[in-house]
């Protein structure tokens, strides 16, 4: 039993090293310490009581002590190791999702580690090696004076190893069941682990591994609560609510001349990309994006306020392709894409407009399909095909810049181009690989009948940084006081260099599409800043710039026109909501993903859904939203820890308990909406909810 309680002892301080090296900077043996001088803090025999239950199944199974130890400590060392990889590059702990995605052939959350080892891994596989060599020795040398050959002996082999079943099979029920009611407030396990001291920080995944324990932090996140039921939620209220958003779809749509489903709609998801020169702290001595700068001046744009730091970017696509929030889900919902869309029986998504009243939907992703799980998403999304990196369409002219191993930017443009000019391939129909998921969605099965819409999630500013480019004429420095570390600058100069190279091919694919003579409009956005910044991200006053991406809206010369056409085809009365009303500075400086589609249709001129009209209303009064992200809002003291954050049309903080009743219930709304959606009845699908068709004044 001694030698039990050190081994599983070693095991809990092996998983909190993994998390030791930021924020709160705590050790594993200040940790452990908490349990004796914290008061009430016992997190760590909690965390003692979670090992030692996977230690002790080991043992029973086994019925080889030392064996059991060497494998137990072998186990537990791969885990830390791979746990602080993705503590450096994702600025978040493992989660049941990471396994989910590496069982089905993604990396994912871990931040594909095996080919992009984060600096300071070195290090940590080196220290781990010797930690466990040595627990190994100690095990090995116990065994020699061990000279038992089992850890318990019946005279009867066989009662003894039912016995020795039974004890290992209550030891994992136990644990399963613990994981499966600690993130439900109330449950016997979450008040098990409140008596224990574990107070949850869901909003930041290692805040809470440091405080509550590595383990603890990661079964909290096996079974999450997707959102508490909203209060007056019924069949009834959703019908309210339903009728209210059609009225004002309505009216909306009386004002503007054209469908959505006319044009061809590019929305882009740009990995990492955003504007190194708004960094607090940080020079470049020269301007990475000319050409986009430049564009923002001119059409519908700003800043989006991202829910990411360095990783999450399918969360950012779910927002942006659902019209749902982050910010509404229940804080142990970590990752919709793993944890929510494949058990959706209803999964609305804004291309099934295209699906209705056009020639359907696409996506385009050059890497890995089964990242995130987005061929399973995008086949319950509805899209006709799915494009990854082995289809012909990107590998027959897949290219990489220099030294990156990732597809550039360019081959992603050209593949949507493709797609956009070839007529025969807009069912999805033609072409078709073992990568791409083909789905009948609509009648109209061609690109005569109409636009489509392409989901493009790049890859090329992905994670790495490592000096990949030759030529490059990017230079960081600090403005600081403080020079940058020479890993720190050479990745915010690699970084640059390929957001240089984005603005150059996002230019030649603007002016390729501004050539066609089908209309077509282009979303484009980043899904968050890249973690490199280790000056910035040291000081939470910078939480807020650290999570502000860049994005625009714009149409091609075709689509411009057509949206001219459209508001002249209403009248003069349609001014208020056409194309001019979109490029308003003070409606869309701020914005949050979930809006974009809804800012799209008002920069078309185009005809909404009642979704999308409570979508604009929303916007206009909530302008950015984000949940509880890594580095909260600590600079705002006033605020709770793991609050929203709601900014305003000038990026200054909303106090929601102080807004309008307006306001107010529109965020009501908000929450009844993505409750029947995601968690609920789905009152509203059978109420023309998501139908353009339905709410328009023809």
């Amino acid at each position: 039993m001694v030698a039990f309680v050190l081994f599983a002892t070693a095991g809990v301080a092996m998983l909190q090293w993994s998390v030791m090296i930021v924020r709160a900077h705590v050790t594993p043996w200040e940790f452990v310490a908490k349990t004796f001088t914290g008061g009430g803090q016992y997190q760590f025999l909690l965390n003692l009581i979670v090992v030692g239950a996977v230690y002790a199944v080991l043992v029973f199974a086994t019925n080889r002590f030392w064996i059991a130890s060497g494998l137990f400590v072998v186990v537990i060392g791969v885990i830390a190791v791979f746990e602080r990889m993705k503590v450096l590059v994702r600025s978040e702990t493992i989660r049941p999702t990471d396994i989910t995605l590496m069982a089905s052939g993604g990396a994912g959350g871990m931040g594909d580690t095996v080919t992009n080892m984060p600096a300071g891994s070195t290090d940590a596989i080196v220290q781990m090696s010797v930690t466990v060599a040595i627990l190994l020795v100690a095990c090995i040398t116990a065994a020699l004076f061990d000279t038992r050959r089992s850890l318990i002996a019946t005279p009867r082999r066989f009662v003894g190893r039912v016995r020795r079943g039974i004890a290992a099979v209550l030891c994992a029920s136990l644990l399963v069941a613990f994981s499966a009611d600690l993130g439900t407030s109330g449950s016997w396990a979450n008040s098990f682990a409140a008596g224990f001291g574990d107070r949850a920080k869901l909003w930041d995944s290692i805040a809470d591994a440091q405080s509550n324990g590595v383990a603890v932090g990661f079964l909290r996140l096996a079974r999450p609560k997707v959102m508490d039921e909203p209060a007056g939620y019924s069949e009834a209220t959703m019908r309210d609510v339903a009728q209210r958003y059609a009225k004002q779809a309505a009216t909306i749509n009386a004002t503007r001349g054209a469908d959505l489903a006319d044009s061809t709609v590019v929305m882009i998801l740009s990995e990492s990309f955003s504007d190194p020169t708004r960094v607090p702290g940080v020079a470049l001595n020269d301007d990475p994006m000319p050409y986009i700068r430049a564009l923002k001046k001119t059409t519908t744009s700003g800043l989006m306020l991202s829910s990411g730091y360095g990783g999450g970017t399918a969360n950012l696509e779910f927002q942006a392709l659902t019209g749902l929030s982050m910010t509404n889900f229940d804080a142990s919902l970590s990752s919709p894409y793993q944890q929510l869309v494949p058990q959706m029986s209803w999964a609305p998504s804004f291309n099934q407009i295209w699906n209705a009243g056009g020639a359907g939907s696409e996506a385009v992703h050059p890497y890995n399909p089964a990242l995130y799980s987005r061929s399973t998403n995008y086949r319950k999304f509805g899209f006709g095909a799915f494009y990854s990196q082995d289809d012909p369409l990107i590998a027959k002219q897949a290219k990489r810049i220099d030294r990156s191993h990732y597809i550039s930017d360019e081959t992603s443009y050209d593949s949507v181009l493709k797609l956009i000019e070839d007529k025969a391939g807009a069912s999805g129909a033609d072409g078709a690989t073992a990568d791409t998921a083909t789905v009948k969605t609509s009648n109209k099965t061609t690109s005569e009948s109409g636009g489509r819409f392409i989901q493009l999630v790049t890859m090329q500013n992905h994670m790495g940084y490592d000096n990949w480019y030759n030529d490059n004429q990017f230079k960081a420095s600090s403005t600081t006081g403080t020079p940058l570390a020479a890993d720190e600058r050479m990745h915010i100069d690699t970084y640059a260099k390929g957001m240089n190279y984005t603005d150059q091919y996002t230019k030649a694919f603007l002016d390729k599409l501004d050539a066609l003579s089908k209309p077509v409009t282009v979303i484009f956005y980043g899904d968050h800043l890249p973690s490199i910044y280790k000056h910035a991200s040291a000081d939470d006053r910078n939480s807020i710039p650290l999570h502000e991406t860049d994005y625009f809206i714009w149409s091609n010369k075709a689509g411009r026109e057509a949206a001219r056409k459209a508001e002249a085809a209403v009248g003069e009365g349609a001014a208020a909501s056409g194309v001019a009303a979109a490029d308003s500075v003070a409606e869309n400086a701020y914005t949050s993903p979930n809006y974009l589609l809804a800012q799209a249709a008002a920069h078309m001129d185009a005809r909404i859904s009642p979704y999308l009209a409570f979508l604009t209303a929303m916007h206009r009064a909530v302008p950015a939203m984000e949940p509880p992200v890594v580095n909260v809002t600590q600079g705002w003291t006033r605020i709770p820890d793991g609050t929203p954050l709601y900014l305003d049309a000038n990026g200054k903080q909303i106090d929601v308990a102080h807004a309008s009743a307006a306001t107010k219930q529109l965020l009501s709304d908000y929450r009844l909406i993505q409750y029947d959606i995601t968690a609920g009845k789905g009152y509203l699908r059978g109420l023309g909810f998501m139908d353009v068709l339905a709410a328009s004044a023809r």
